[in-house]
């Protein structure tokens, strides 16, 4: 890959992995319930699935899955109903103070590798950097050896980002008076990613 492919990849890997969706929310979420060093621990769930895509991309299996309306449906109805049931629930314990005893890390690291896996932009990204940016003609393994290091490093300082406003969030909203507005807002927000993902009738594309 040339610095120039390299250079492209880079800007659009910035945006795939900027945009705001579930994994920014459960990222902001988490910072303002659990703190830094806990909630990263959905970070690195990110880059499991991340690091799984990217392979599975390589393979051409999440292409097949694209290609499957079968497929897509049933994975398309599990996402939605997974993310409007988080954000029911989260939006009923929006008023609850924070809990003393946080949730176990297994928790956090599983409900984030859910959120991200059933992301149907994960699908339609991973689809497009390697149908715009990999070149039949040059091995799959060089240029994964560029793409991986890239994506994931990018992917971590987005994520983290996105813990880290939610931690400065906490620090000054947890005490105010308008807290529950705000984790309410955040729980809308997957009711509605999980709405619009059961009424899309193909990945979205982004």
């Amino acid at each position: 890959m040339s610095f120039e492919a390299w250079t492209v990849f880079a800007l659009f890997w910035v945006v795939f992995v900027t945009t705001p969706g579930p994994n920014a929310v459960n990222c902001i979420q988490n910072g303002m319930t659990l703190g830094f060093r806990r909630a990263f621990v959905g970070v690195l769930a990110i880059l499991t699935q991340a690091a799984a895509f990217l392979t599975l991309s390589a393979l051409g299996v999440t292409a097949l899955i694209a290609a499957s309306p079968t497929g897509f449906f049933i994975a398309k109805l599990t996402g939605a109903g997974f993310l409007v049931w988080t954000g029911i629930r989260n939006w009923r314990r929006a008023g609850d103070p924070a809990p003393v005893d946080p949730r176990p890390s297994s928790h956090v690291y599983l409900h984030a590798l859910a959120t991200a896996t059933i992301n149907p932009k994960s699908v339609a990204g991973y689809l497009a950097a390697f149908s715009a940016f990999v070149q039949p003609d040059v091995p799959i393994r060089d240029q994964m050896a560029v793409i991986v290091p890239t994506a994931l490093t990018l992917t971590t300082l987005s994520y983290s980002g996105f813990t880290l406003l939610g931690v400065l969030m906490g620090r000054s909203a947890l005490a105010a008076v308008f807290n529950a507005w705000v984790r309410r807002l955040l729980a809308l927000c997957f009711i509605v990613y999980g709405v619009l993902l059961g009424f899309a009738a193909t990945p979205m594309k982004g």
